[in-house]
């Protein structure tokens, strides 16, 4: 028997189980540690933007943090790119392990970086350079926890295993919030401003730590060691021409992204700044509504997944971009005037039960368009520059309808993300029968038609 054979034989029940499982908690907890490091610059961004930016204009100030933000998301397609190559050609599990290393680092860079008045204009060098290479992290980290997730799941639960990055991304960004929020109940908003906003990167760097033992434990997916032990030439794993025959899947993961980005963005990491300054609610009290509300999206991420699995995607894919598309003005409207925390709550869970219907999904969706040979870096490269072109230009795009005094502008802008994917969404094909072995791996155009 082949090493390849071998390695895909059937596994006894419990062993496989087992398998699954490992490979379920590796890939989210270390998905949720980038996640956290990630958005927790975003969370804090209100307490230490005074420390690197002049001046006496609070929304300007925030432009400038949310604009390195947004730079951060321009190193995605070269991070997209490069570790999308590497998981392709050296595996899944060694392209995780890189990307929470690099994520480490870059937060260790903010907790370090020199305020205004200590050293100029360096401090804020300092988190551009942070930011950028988060942003190459993260570049990676969606399309190999993704492809990982995926792969590692069972063929009729692909969509519930997938589900798990966002329910990750989300626990990552709550993490942040949680300890915002016991910051800011146990030590003074001067304190906060002065040092505390460090103490999350410092953390983030020692959580990285524990994840980078973990994911160096994982198991590698049977699609990728069957790939890799297969008759396919090491050659055509992960290259841009390989990709260039999939060109309209790479096309299609760019357009479903669109809306689904933008959308995420403007009602989780915008969110509690809109509240705060267009609402006119306390930190607090925003703070507070963000993390009840991320705490319930998280946990209807897996129902969504299994009913995906079940009903298939488009169908929660176009109820998502229908509900955006017509929502967003409407609810982004009533949020502007809630008056406390309970309005503000019930409102934000509307937006995110819509929104779930793209990022419960999402991650399945993408993989199972590509062949195993191409699959981390054709989810990667085309998701990046959809990310860097519309997701991380969100919250700046935000408030610079706000500042110019067009608020309601971002609104349709948000609208129009969506119908744009919902064109997408109407047009493709459905992805819950692709196949992904090497043997039978096909696009899943291609899978949904067999199927019919």
């Amino acid at each position: 028997m082949s090493p390849s054979a071998a390695a895909v034989r059937p596994q006894p029940p419990g062993e496989e189980r087992a398998r699954r499982r490992l490979a379920l908690v590796g890939g989210s907890l270390g998905n949720l540690v980038e996640w956290y490091d990630w958005f927790v610059y975003a969370s804090f961004a209100v307490y230490f933007a005074d420390d690197f930016f002049p001046g006496s204009n609070s929304t300007a100030k925030l432009m400038n943090t949310a604009g390195i933000f947004a730079v951060g998301f321009l190193m995605r397609p070269v991070g997209g790119w490069l570790l999308g190559r590497a998981a392709d050609r050296h595996g899944r599990k060694s392209a995780l392990t890189l990307t929470v290393t690099m994520m480490s680092a870059a937060a260790v860079l903010i907790a370090a970086a020199p305020t205004y008045a200590q050293a100029g204009y360096l401090g804020a060098v300092v988190l551009l350079l942070a930011r950028l290479l988060q942003g190459m992290s993260i570049g990676g980290e969606y399309a190999a926890s993704a492809t990982y997730l995926t792969e590692a799941s069972a063929p009729n639960r692909r969509g519930l295993g997938s589900s798990f990055q966002y329910v990750s991304m989300t626990c990552g960004q709550l993490l942040g919030l949680g300890i915002l929020i016991v910051m800011q109940h146990t030590v003074s908003s001067a304190q906060l401003h002065s040092w505390g906003w460090r103490v999350p990167f410092l953390l983030g760097a020692v959580f990285a730590g524990v994840v980078l033992w973990l994911r160096r434990r994982l198991p590698e997916t049977e699609a990728f060691t069957a790939a890799a032990g297969g008759r396919e030439q090491d050659g055509a794993r992960g290259t841009l021409r390989s990709l260039w025959e999939h060109r309209r899947q790479a096309v299609l993961v760019m357009a479903l992204t669109l809306g689904g980005t933008v959308a995420y963005y403007t009602y989780t990491t915008y969110l509690t700044k809109y509240l705060i300054g267009s609402a006119g609610l306390a930190k607090n009290t925003a703070t507070l509504v963000s993390f009840t509300a991320l705490a319930v999206f998280a946990a209807i991420q897996p129902l969504a997944g299994l009913l995906s699995d079940r009903i298939g995607r488009r169908p929660l894919l176009i109820t998502f971009a229908l509900g955006c598309t017509v929502g967003t003005y409407p609810l982004m409207t009533a949020l502007g005037s809630a008056s406390g925390y309970w309005s503000a709550l019930g409102l934000s869970l509307v937006a995110l039960v819509i929104v779930t219907g793209y990022t419960s999904i999402n991650a399945a969706v993408k993989a199972e368009l590509f062949p195993t040979r191409i699959r981390a870096l054709g989810v990667a490269l085309p998701y990046a520059l959809a990310n860097a072109l519309f997701g991380g230009t969100a919250e700046y795009i935000a408030l610079w309808f706000k500042n110019s005094g067009h608020e309601s502008g971002f609104f349709w802008y948000v609208s129009g993300c969506a119908l744009v994917s919902l064109v997408a969404y109407v047009l493709m094909p459905d992805t819950r029968h692709a196949v992904l072995s090497p043997e039978g791996a096909q696009t899943a155009a291609a899978a949904a038609e067999a199927v019919r």
